[in-house]
């Protein structure tokens, strides 16, 4: 760290002012991915949770079944053994109650070990962007300072 401070206190204004936008964009970029990524592992809690729920019903039990985002319609659980997984791209797989909470619980780890990389990049690349601009705020002192 401390050989990255003297190369980035050698740069000119220039350098430094590209390098800050440079890692100001990358960070902005990295941090829409890790909402994205929280996101989708919400989506995933929910299916699990519902998986769950969905699992301790009786056949037959009448439920509100969701066509869209806001239309329900009346419906009676068949088989909650068999479940039908979004793989995405529009397509789905049929798989057992106990695969389905298994492809449920693998996706979300992923998804959190996803998630702690990139919060790692995130940060290492914040840091940098913070060190350059504390270094060219230091350089446009000097300049004002010695005019």
């Amino acid at each position: 760290a401390a050989s990255s401070r003297i190369e980035i206190e050698k740069m000119s204004v220039e350098q430094l002012k590209a390098l800050k936008e440079q890692a100001d964009l990358e960070v902005n970029l990295l941090q829409d991915s890790l909402n994205n990524i929280r996101t989708a592992t919400v989506r995933l809690e929910l299916a699990s949770t519902a998986l769950n729920d969905l699992s301790l019903r009786p056949k037959g039990m009448k439920m509100l079944v969701p066509l869209t985002a806001s239309l329900y319609v009346l419906g009676a659980l068949d088989d909650a053994e068999k479940v039908l997984i979004d793989v995405g791209t529009g397509y789905f797989i049929e798989k057992t109650m106990e695969e389905g909470k298994d492809y449920c619980a693998r996706k979300t780890s992923l998804l959190k070990s996803n998630y702690d990389q990139l919060f790692e990049v995130a940060a290492k690349k914040k840091s940098v962007g913070d060190e350059a601009g504390a270094v060219l705020q230091a350089k446009m002192n000097h300049l004002v300072a010695t005019q």
